[in-house]
C-alpha cells in the first residue's frame, strides 16, 4: 500500500498523490508515461461514497486511480481519457488526403452523423465492445440501413486502431463481424432479363421525346460504363477509326453546382473498352447529332463533351438517373406488364450479368469493368436465376 501522508475530511487515509480541495474535491496527481504532471479530480474518494447534492455522477477518486495505473502499466497514454469518440473520427478523417469528391462527402456525412449520437460523446477510453455493438444495432433500430452502418464502421473502426497505435487504448472495440450483428437488409440490385432490355430499348427508340437519349442508352447497356465516366466522354475519348472508348475520368457536380473532373473511381477504372458494331454506330450519329455551342464548356481542361443541357454545359449523373425514371414511369403508364426499376447502374449490372452469361473471361470481364477487385466482378455484379442453372446443367449434361 503507498505511504500515507495525509487524512480528508472524514479522518481516512489519503494516498501518495491524493489531497482534497478545500471545497471538498479530491484530486490525484500523478506523472504519465512521457513524464507529463497529470490530475484527476473526484467528489468521492472510494466507490461507496454519495455523490454531494448538486454535483455530477462521475467515478470516485480511487476508481479513477485504478484505471491510470493500469494505462500506465500497459504503457497506455492517458489522452484517450480526454478524447470523445466524435474527435477522435475528426482526427481521423484530417489525416486523409488527396481525397475525392465522393468520399469527402461520405466522410462528412458520417462527421454529422456521430455529431448527432450520445456515443460520439463519449471517451474512447470508456467505449467497451459492447458499446460498440449495441451502437451499431441501435443506428439499424433507429432505421439506417445496413450499407449506411458499414460505411460508419469503415471509418469508426480504423479511428480506433488509430487510438490503439497512438497507445490512447489498448484495444480496438469494433474488432467484430458486423454481418453476425446487424442483419443485411441491401437491396440486391438485380440484372434485367434480355427481353426486359429489348422492350425498354424499343420503347426508347420510338418514343417522341426519350427517342434523343436512345444511343447514350444503349451504350450504357452495351459497354458496363459508370454513368459518371460516361457523362465525363468527350470527342477525343471516342476513337471511331480504331472502335475504342478510352476511360480515364469522371464528372461530377458537387452540391454548390460546381463541374469537376475527377480520376476514375479505383486506379482499374482506366481502360480501354473496345465497340461493338451497335455500340459503335451509336456513338457515331451522337457526334454527328451532337449540339455544337457557341462556346463549348471546359471543365479542367476538358471540352468537347458528348451531350449538353439546355444551358450548354454537360449532363451529369443526376440528369440521367431522372431520365431513366420518367421513362420507367411513362413505360409503365402505358403497358399492364410493369417494367421493373431502371437505373443507369443497373444498365452496368445487366452488360456485367450478360457477358457472364455468355461464357466471358472473369479476368476479361473484370478489366472491362474496371474492377480493382475480381471478386467484385463474380460476386456483385453478375446474377443468375434458376433458368439460368437449368440451361447450364442441360449443356454440361448434354440434354
Amino acid at each position: 500500500m503507498p505511504e500515507v501522508k495525509r487524512r480528508d475530511s472524514k479522518g481516512r487515509k489519503l494516498w501518495t498523490g491524493e489531497s482534497q480541495n478545500s471545497d471538498g474535491r479530491y484530486v490525484y496527481k500523478y506523472l504519465d508515461n512521457r513524464g507529463d504532471r497529470k490530475a484527476v479530480y473526484s467528489w468521492r474518494l472510494t466507490e461507496s461514497d454519495a455523490v454531494p447534492k448538486g454535483k455530477r455522477q462521475d467515478d470516485s477518486l480511487r476508481e479513477k486511480e485504478k484505471l491510470i495505473q493500469k494505462q500506465l502499466t500497459e504503457n497506455i497514454n492517458s489522452e484517450g481519457a480526454d478524447i470523445t469518440v466524435l474527435d477522435l473520427v475528426k482526427k481521423y478523417v484530417s489525416q486523409k488526403r488527396g481525397v475525392r469528391y465522393n468520399t469527402q462527402r461520405s466522410y462528412n456525412s458520417i462527421i454529422n452523423l456521430v455529431i448527432k449520437e450520445e456515443f460520439g460523446k463519449l471517451k474512447i477510453n470508456k467505449v467497451k465492445l459492447s458499446d460498440a455493438k449495441l451502437w451499431l444495432i441501435k443506428l439499424q433500430e433507429d432505421g439506417r440501413g445496413y450499407s449506411t452502418i458499414h460505411a460508419v464502421r469503415g471509418v469508426i473502426k480504423p479511428a480506433f486502431q488509430m487510438a490503439v497505435d497512438d497507445d490512447l487504448i489498448r484495444k480496438n472495440p469494433f474488432e467484430f463481424q458486423l454481418t453476425n450483428l446487424v442483419v443485411n437488409d441491401s437491396v440486391t440490385r438485380q440484372a434485367i432479363t434480355r427481353e426486359q432490355e429489348k422492350q425498354f430499348l424499343d420503347f426508347v427508340k420510338n418514343d417522341r421525346h426519350f427517342c434523343r437519349y436512345y444511343e447514350a442508352i444503349n451504350i450504357l447497356f452495351k459497354t458496363g460504363l459508370r454513368i459518371s465516366e460516361f457523362a465525363g466522354l468527350t470527342k477525343d475519348d471516342i476513337d471511331l477509326k480504331n472502335r475504342i472508348i478510352n476511360v480515364d475520368h469522371q464528372l461530377l457536380k458537387k452540391n454548390n453546382m460546381e463541374y469537376v473532373i475527377e480520376g476514375t473511381k479505383t486506379g482499374s477504372g482506366n481502360r480501354k473498352i473496345p465497340m461493338s458494331d451497335d455500340v459503335y454506330e451509336c456513338f457515331k450519329s451522337i457526334l454527328e447529332n451532337r449540339n455544337r455551342p457557341k462556346i463549348e464548356p471546359m471543365i479542367d481542361g476538358k471540352s468537347g463533351f458528348l451531350y449538353l443541357d439546355k444551358n450548354g454545359m454537360p449532363i451529369v449523373a443526376m440528369n440521367w438517373i431522372k431520365y431513366f425514371k420518367s421513362i420507367c414511369k411513362k413505360y409503365n403508364n402505358i403497358h399492364k406488364l410493369q417494367m421493373p426499376k431502371i437505373t443507369p447502374h443497373i444498365c452496368r449490372h445487366t452488360f456485367c450479368t450478360n457477358m457472364a452469361k455468355a461464357g466471358a473471361n472473369p479476368k476479361f470481364l473484370q478489366y472491362i469493368m474496371g474492377h480493382s477487385d475480381i471478386g467484385i466482378t463474380l460476386n456483385t455484379y453478375t446474377h443468375v436465376n434458376v433458368d439460368d442453372v437449368k440451361d447450364e446443367v442441360k449443356k454440361l449434361c448434354n440434354w
